[in-house]
């Protein structure tokens, strides 16, 4: 069995007391702005991810304005190491990341980990999805390994993310659970997600390993086929989605998502921030974001942040190396 656990801590988001039923009052705001970074580009799981929360938190009224920046490059380095170097500029910044962070830092395409920035809170988790273009002779995963088995060349998977990144892993960890060859793969990696799909969509690859919520809308819409997710249970937002489990393969998977600052971030700053995270849980407009998104609710705040970020860091080592990527 290849079972990927985090050790989360679910936050079921509450919904706010009788009578609220527009956005929060003014005096319940604790944080002027934020600006947030997007390691990626448009279209991704960290843009959507950023986007949705900045979208709470000032439609609850918890932030007065939220901006937003793509800085895509060197599989999220580039944003990392310019929050690192300009560190003073950029103390009304939070950064998003998720497991990549931690993935990318073992295998060292960039210097920097977790620990050279202030950990605000993890919030939210979203599992992985095998999805196919809606035009696709392939309806599941029995078809896409059928496929595989006849010409494993012709049968790439993109993803999102870089070689040995988490998409190239969890199609790596889904394999294997199937019996195949893990480093047999052909994998096409996509600056974000927004790119792999346009890739999906035109038939330059078979199959995209991607974020569940990603994949969501276009399926709903009709534009791709989910054949796997790496839940559980089905999920709400696509109840129509086998799981892996239901196809006999024995893996499931969740990437936590949240938010980072520079280093040095004052102290007041960092607990304005994770006040506002906090918050957040306890509104309508978070828990419109977050179904909508498929989201689960995973809050890891300050030191619990740090611990969860480490156990991680270890459980991953230990796969990748199984799976000959470190």
């Amino acid at each position: 069995m290849t079972t990927f656990k985090l050790g989360r801590r679910a936050l079921i988001a509450a919904v706010a007391a009788v009578g609220l039923t527009g956005p929060a009052l003014a005096q319940d705001q604790v944080v002027d702005s934020i600006h947030f970074l997007i390691p990626g580009g448009a279209g991704g799981g960290w843009d959507g991810t950023a986007r949705g929360t900045g979208e709470a938190l000032t439609n609850a009224g918890l932030v007065g304005t939220a901006s937003y920046e793509n800085m895509s490059g060197g599989g999220g380095g580039k944003a990392i190491g310019y929050l690192i170097e300009n560190a003073e500029s950029n103390h009304g910044t939070l950064m998003v990341n998720s497991t990549p962070i931690v993935i990318r830092s073992l295998t060292g395409v960039f210097p920097h980990n977790f620990r050279d920035l202030t950990l605000v809170s993890g919030t939210i988790g979203d599992y992985a999805a095998i999805v196919v273009g809606k035009d696709s002779p392939i309806n599941s995963m029995a078809d896409l390994l059928a496929a595989y088995d006849a010409d494993p060349g012709a049968t790439a998977i993109g993803g999102g993310s870089v070689p040995g990144g988490m998409d190239h892993l969890v199609a790596a960890m889904v394999m294997e659970a199937a019996g195949k060859d893990a480093l047999g793969v052909k994998y096409i990696p996509y600056d974000a997600g927004g790119k792999a799909m346009a890739a999906l969509l035109s038939g330059e690859i078979a199959a995209l390993s991607t974020g569940f919520s990603e994949a969501v809308d276009l399926a709903n819409q009709g534009e791709v086929k989910i054949i796997g997710v790496t839940s559980e249970e089905r999920v709400d937002a696509a109840p129509d989605a086998q799981t892996m489990k239901e196809q006999g393969i024995d893996t499931t998977f969740v990437n936590w998502r949240g938010f980072f600052a520079a280093p040095g971030l004052p102290e007041d700053k960092l607990v304005a921030y994770q006040d506002a995270i906090t918050k957040m849980y306890d509104t309508p407009e978070w828990e419109e974001v977050r179904a909508r998104n498929g989201w689960v609710n995973i809050h890891n705040s300050g030191d619990d942040f740090s611990a969860f970020l480490e156990d991680q860091e270890k459980q991953i080592s230990d796969l990748m190396k199984k799976l000959g990527f470190l």
